[in-house]
């Protein structure tokens, strides 16, 4: 079963799904808070809610791939990504600072990464 009973993400201005799209979804339902958001209860239960979610879907993840089920994967992964940007949210990450962490990495050799690690 899916947490979500409706779409989490349609905007009239953005045709297609973004993740800088659905992040902006996810603030705005922080700062609103709209009765009856599956998202709003997460942001209202808090940090401690929000990291079980995370775990949880981290396990699912893994069972499916254990199962080699690609189409579950594939569904738990999507779910797993929706409830990290959730904790992006909560924590004041950005989708911006995600992708420079990711840029970064992609930079540094085997070697640089290893002896930045240990400084």
């Amino acid at each position: 079963d899916s947490c979500f009973t409706a779409p989490v993400y349609q905007s009239e201005e953005l045709s297609e799904f973004s993740l800088q799209g659905l992040y902006d979804l996810l603030k705005g339902r922080k700062e609103t808070l709209p009765e009856g958001s599956y998202t709003t209860y997460l942001f209202q239960k808090g940090i401690d809610k929000i990291l079980k979610k995370v775990g949880e879907e981290c396990t699912e993840v893994i069972i499916a791939a254990k199962a080699d089920d690609k189409a579950e994967t594939i569904y738990e992964i999507a779910d797993l990504a929706y409830h990290v940007m959730v904790l992006m949210v909560q924590a004041g990450i950005t989708v911006d600072d995600v992708q420079k962490e990711l840029a970064s990495r992609h930079v540094i050799d085997h070697k640089v990464k290893q002896e930045k690690m240990t400084k």
